[in-house]
């Protein structure tokens, strides 16, 4: 997926929900920080994103910009419709959204994971593309481990500080 591409999918959630806000919060959410990110990190066609203040709404997404929907037979990319809850995400993620807004999402506006914390959510989900995603982060030097080790060192959950950090150690060693 290239930038052009999440901007068309904003300015499309837009026309499908009536909202104008949007969270991108998986792997192409690297697109607000970084529009022209390695291939390598852009090999989905997916944008995973909900409405910022109507996250009931995902399922218009998911029904008009979906995966097999004729959007995607059109346009080879889709919107995945997800939840508040699809990532686990650190304290105080809110703070740190990247926006996306131009002439070519028409008015929507699109909120995307600082890059610590799309690393943090793809630590939690710890599936093998997930941990591939993270270091090809830390290789290209998009993030800093120091960084991410803070974020999870505020954990107050430490089976899951512990996972994570076992997550990132395994990123580490690659």
């Amino acid at each position: 997926m290239k930038r052009a591409d999440l901007e068309h999918l904003l300015r499309a959630s837009k026309g499908v929900t009536g909202e104008t806000e949007f969270i991108v919060i998986g792997s192409q959410s690297i697109l607000g920080p970084f529009p022209d990110a390695a291939r390598v990190l852009r090999e989905s066609l997916e944008a995973d994103l909900y409405p910022r203040f109507r996250p009931d709404l995902s399922e218009m997404i998911e029904g008009s910009l979906g995966r097999y929907s004729q959007f995607n037979q059109t346009f080879g990319y889709y919107a995945d419709g997800v939840a508040p809850t699809t990532a686990t995400l650190p304290t105080g993620w809110e703070t740190r959204l990247v926006k996306v807004c131009n002439e070519n999402t028409g008015g929507a506006i699109g909120w995307c994971l600082d890059p610590h914390d799309l690393a943090f959510s793809k630590l939690a989900a710890r599936r093998e593309k997930d941990l591939s995603f993270v270091r090809e982060l830390l290789r290209l030097e998009m993030i800093q481990p120091t960084r991410l080790r803070k974020l999870i060192e505020s954990l107050e959950d430490r089976p899951l500080a512990d996972r994570l950090e076992e997550a990132l150690q395994l990123c580490l060693r690659r």
